[in-house]
C-alpha cells in the first residue's frame, strides 16, 4: 500500500581504471578524519556540474599529433587504440559543453602512456591509465594528446569561460612495463594477494605505498601536475586499492601544500555499502563517486524496479554522511568503467521505453543531493555495454543542434539525440537556477513502500527556494498522491509556515501547476515522467488548472508547442511558446501534453505547433471552465 513518509530526511589487459577485483577481505581498518587540512569551497563545487571527456574519443582538433609517441597505437578502427581526440579538440568544443550546461570538465589521465602492450591484439593506453612512469619523474605528457601548451591553453580557455578542470591522476599502479618498474622494483607488491590494496588491478604494477620512498615519489609526482598546470581538482583513481593511512598521511597534504583549495574526489567502485567510503572520505577527500547510489538508480529506473531501493539509499546516504558531505557527494548514471545507462534496461527492451528510463534517470541525477557527473554521451543517449564498448567516438554530428536533429544514428545512441540533449540542458538550467537543487536540505515525503503506484517524491529547500521532486517510475498514470506539507517534520518550521494553502507549485520541467490545499500538494504524475515543483506565489480562486493533449509525429529534433492569443499561451508570439512533453509513443508519434495556468471563464484561440511551423486548419477553442481543473484532448495534430 502507498504511505507517506514523514520526517525522514573485461579481459585483463582491456581493463583501464575499473576497480573490479573480487572482496577477499574486510575494509580496510577505519581511520580517525582529517581535520586540520583546509578544504574545497563547497559553495563552489555544490553548484558544479561535472562532464567526464575520455579526450581521444571526443574530437579530434589537431591530425598532427595523431602519430606521435608510441608506434603502432594510432588507428581509429581499433577499439584498444588511440583514435585522435586531443587538447586542441576539447578546446574547440568549450562553447558546446557551455551550451549544454557543463560547469566543469574531468578528462582522464594525461601521462605519456606505455607502448603497445601486445602486439597480437594491440592494446594501447588510449584511456590514459597505463602510466609511462619514470624515477626521477619527468612529467610526460602523452604526445598524442598535444603538448603541454595545449593542456594549458585548455585550461585557460575554460577558466576564460567561467568552468572548472578537474585532472585525473593515478597512484595505485604504473603502466605495464613502465620504466619505473626496472628501476624501482622494490617500490612494487610482490607475492600473495589476499585483499584489495595489495593484488595487482588488472596485473598491473601495483604500488607498495607503506615503502617510503614510493610514497614520497608518486606524492611529488601527482604535486607536479598541480604546479605545472592551474588544476581546480583531481579525481584519484582506484582509491580503494591504495592504503587509507597514504592519503593521510603522504598525499592529501601534499596536495595541500600546493593548492589548498584543490577540489579531491576519488573513484571508489563499491555499490554494496557506505562503510569503505567513509573511511576514504576520513582521510581528506572532499567527495567520492556515489556508485552505491548509482547502483539504486540503474535498478530503480533502468531496470524499472521499486522506487523504494532508491529512496532507501538516498536516506542512508544523508544519514551516514550528513547533509554536507551528502551535498559534495558525485553522483552519476555511469561512467567509462560500467555500462552505460541506456544499455542496463537489457535486451528487447523498446526504445521509447528507455528514453523515459534514461529521462527519470537524469532528472534524479539532477535534483537528488549531491553534485551531477555527465559522461560523454549521455546527453545525446549513446549505447554502450562494458569496456570498450561504452567508450565510443562521440559523433561529430552530435555538436551542432542542426546536425544533431538530423542525424542518422543507426545503433549509436538513441534516434532523435536532441531529445535527450534538450532535457538535460533544461535540467542544468532549472538546478542552476534552483538553490534548493544543490545547496538545500532533503526531507522525503513519499514512496512505493512495497505496492501502489510506484511513486518517489522528496522536499529540497533552501532559504526561500522550495522545491517538491517526484517521479512515477510506474507504466500507468499515479492517481492523485497528496504529499503532506504541514504534517512533514523534516520539512523545517519555516518552510512549512510558508508554504500556506493557496501556495502554487509550477513544474519546472512541463509548466503543469498544483496547488496546497489542507495543508497538502495533491499531484497526479504521468506515466514514467519526473516533475519539479518550485514554489511561488499564492494561487488566486479565479485561476483553473488546464491540461492540453495532442497526438502528434515529429522528425528529428522536432517538437510540439502550444501557442494562443492569451499572455499566459504567449500571445501569438513564437518565442514566447510553450514546449510539451511526450508520452506514449508508438515509433514517431507521440501523446504531446502541457498543463497551464489559466484564469478561468476566459474563451481562448490557440494553436499547436511543430517547432515554429502552425499545424494547419482554424484555430482551436476553449473556455476554461469555473472549476480548479480542465482539460482540452485536441485529438491529432491538423
Amino acid at each position: 500500500m502507498m504511505r507517506l513518509i514523514v520526517g525522514l530526511a573485461v579481459g585483463v589487459l582491456a581493463v583501464a581504471c575499473s576497480s573490479l577485483k573480487t572482496e577477499t577481505t574486510p575494509d580496510p581498518s577505519p581511520v580517525a578524519r582529517l581535520e586540520a587540512l583546509p578544504t574545497a569551497d563547497q559553495a563552489i563545487w555544490r553548484k558544479q556540474v561535472i562532464y567526464l571527456s575520455m579526450p581521444d574519443r571526443f574530437f579530434n582538433g589537431s591530425a598532427s599529433n595523431d602519430n606521435l609517441g608510441a608506434a603502432n597505437c594510432y588507428d581509429p578502427a581499433n577499439t584498444q587504440k588511440f583514435h585522435g581526440g586531443d587538447w586542441a579538440g576539447l578546446r574547440q568544443k568549450i562553447a558546446y559543453l557551455k551550451d549544454l550546461g557543463a560547469t566543469a570538465l574531468w578528462v582522464t589521465p594525461a601521462n605519456k602512456q606505455v607502448g603497445n602492450v601486445n602486439n597480437s591484439f594491440g592494446f594501447c593506453g588510449y584511456h590514459g591509465y597505463w602510466a609511462s612512469l619514470a624515477n626521477p619523474d619527468d612529467g610526460a605528457l602523452e604526445p598524442k594528446m598535444g603538448t603541454a601548451a595545449d593542456l594549458n591553453g585548455l585550461i585557460t580557455d575554460l577558466h576564460n569561460n567561467n568552468m572548472k578542470f578537474i585532472l585525473d591522476v593515478v597512484v595505485n599502479h604504473a603502466g605495464y612495463n613502465a620504466p619505473i618498474t626496472s628501476s624501482n622494483p622494490t617500490w612494487f607488491q610482490t607475492g600473495p594477494c589476499p585483499d584489495d590494496i595489495t593484488c595487482p588491478l588488472a596485473g598491473l604494477p601495483d604500488f607498495k605505498h607503506q615503502d617510503t620512498n614510493a610514497a614520497t615519489y608518486l606524492t611529488n609526482m601527482s604535486k607536479g601536475w598541480a604546479q605545472r598546470h592551474a588544476l581546480d581538482g583531481i579525481r584519484m583513481d582506484t582509491v580503494k586499492h591504495v592504503l587509507p593511512s597514504y592519503f593521510q598521511n603522504s598525499w592529501v597534504p601534499g596536495i595541500r601544500s600546493v593548492k589548498n583549495n584543490m577540489f579531491l574526489v576519488g573513484e571508489l567502485l563499491d555499490a554494496g555499502s557506505l562503510s569503505r567510503y567513509t573511511t576514504y572520505l576520513n582521510t581528506g577527500f572532499d567527495s567520492m563517486f556515489n556508485f552505491y547510489l548509482r547502483s539504486a538508480l540503474v535498478d530503480t529506473f533502468a531496470k524499472a524496479g521499486s522506487v523504494d531501493g532508491l529512496a532507501a539509499r538516498v536516506q542512508d546516504t544523508i544519514t551516514t554522511f550528513g547533509l554536507n558531505q551528502a551535498l559534495l557527494m558525485t553522483n552519476l548514471l555511469d561512467n567509462h568503467d560500467v555500462p552505460r545507462f541506456t544499455n542496463e534496461p537489457g535486451f528487447g527492451v523498446a526504445e521509447a521505453d528507455i528514453r523515459a528510463r534514461h529521462n527519470l534517470g537524469l532528472s534524479a541525477l539532477f535534483t537528488l543531493p549531491g553534485i551531477p557527473q555527465i559522461y560523454y554521451g549521455n546527453e545525446i543517449g549513446m549505447y554502450g555495454g562494458t569496456d570498450p564498448d561504452n567508450r565510443k567516438d562521440m559523433p561529430t554530428w552530435a555538436f551542432d543542434n542542426a546536425t544533431r536533429a538530423s542525424a542518422s544514428t543507426g545503433t549509436l545512441t538513441m534516434s532523435n539525440p536532441n531529445l535527450t540533449y534538450n532535457h538535460l540542458k533544461k535540467l542544468g538550467q532549472i538546478r542552476a537556477g534552483t538553490p534548493a537543487l544543490y545547496d538545500g536540505y532533503y526531507a522525503e515525503m513519499w514512496r512505493q513502500n512495497g505496492s501502489g503506484a510506484n511513486v518517489y517524491a522528496f522536499y529540497r529547500g533552501s532559504g526561500s527556494s522550495r522545491v517538491i521532486v517526484a517521479f512515477n517510475n510506474g507504466t500507468a498514470a499515479s492517481g492523485n498522491i497528496a504529499l503532506d506539507i504541514q504534517a512533514n517534520t523534516g520539512i523545517n518550521a519555516a518552510d512549512r509556515t510558508a508554504l500556506t494553502n493557496g501556495t502554487v507549485f509550477t513544474d519546472a520541467i512541463a509548466g503543469g501547476t498544483a496547488t496546497v490545499a489542507a495543508g497538502k500538494l495533491t499531484i497526479n504524475i504521468p506515466a514514467q515522467t519526473a516533475v519539479i515543483y518550485r514554489a511561488g506565489a499564492t494561487a488566486t480562486s479565479t485561476n483553473s488548472v488546464v491540461t492540453f493533449k495532442v497526438r502528434a509525429s515529429t522528425t528529428f529534433g522536432q517538437n510540439i508547442y502550444l501557442i494562443g492569443n492569451v499572455a499566459d499561451l504567449g500571445a501569438w508570439n513564437l518565442a514566447n511558446k510553450t514546449l510539451m512533453t511526450a508520452s506514449n509513443c508508438t515509433g514517431s508519434t507521440c501523446d504531446w501534453t502541457v498543463t497551464k495556468n489559466l484564469a478561468q471563464n476566459q474563451a481562448i484561440q490557440f494553436k499547436f505547433t511543430r517547432d515554429n511551423t502552425y499545424e494547419g486548419g482554424s484555430n482551436r477553442s476553449y473556455t476554461v471552465p469555473a472549476a480548479a481543473t480542465g482539460s482540452y484532448n485536441g485529438g491529432n495534430f491538423q
